[in-house]
């Protein structure tokens, strides 16, 4: 099967958060603790103002994931590094779209003079841990137990890849 990335768009809302709180109730991805609603859509574009963000869809024209950066920090002093975001439809993991979103982020990111990637990933979530290592991610810091989800503790970890 085919996957074509395309700039996020408004009628892109729903699949997106359905896609989103497919983590929210299963898995310790996504942080919340139960469903968010419509609104987070615009929560997120407003997140990644200025920055890209992107889905994956199928031939049939579905979306099956999204990805963006957003600033890391609001001081400009920070401007060269970017936080991480994306996420696929459960059933169309392990096919390489995350890849396809990654490298098409890291080429924009390179192009607005972004050189330092952050990704903050639960402990508890050992998939998107290897997925990043085998990306050339390196843990660069944790918070012990800051998280509390599905009745057990997690640590907070930081990866970060430097584009330069």
């Amino acid at each position: 099967m085919q996957y074509h990335i395309r700039p996020v768009l408004d009628i892109d809302a729903s699949s997106i958060i359905e896609i989103f709180n497919c983590y929210v109730d299963n898995s310790f991805a996504a942080f919340p603790d139960k469903e968010v609603g419509i609104e987070f859509f615009d929560t997120l574009k407003n997140l990644a103002a200025g920055y890209p963000f992107y889905v994956a869809e199928s031939e049939s024209r579905e979306v099956v994931g999204f990805a963006l950066l957003r600033p890391y920090h609001r001081a400009a002093t920070c401007r060269r590094t970017a936080e991480i975001t994306y996420f696929l439809e459960p059933s169309h993991t392990g096919r390489g779209i995350g890849s396809m979103l990654l490298s098409r982020l890291e080429n924009e990111a390179r192009a607005k003079g972004i050189d330092n990637i952050l990704a903050c990933i639960s402990s508890r979530n050992e998939k998107s841990i290897k997925f990043h290592e085998r990306h050339g991610f390196v843990e660069c810091g944790r918070f012990r137990k800051v998280g509390f989800k599905c009745g057990l503790d997690f640590d907070m970890l930081w990866m970060q890849k430097l584009l330069s």
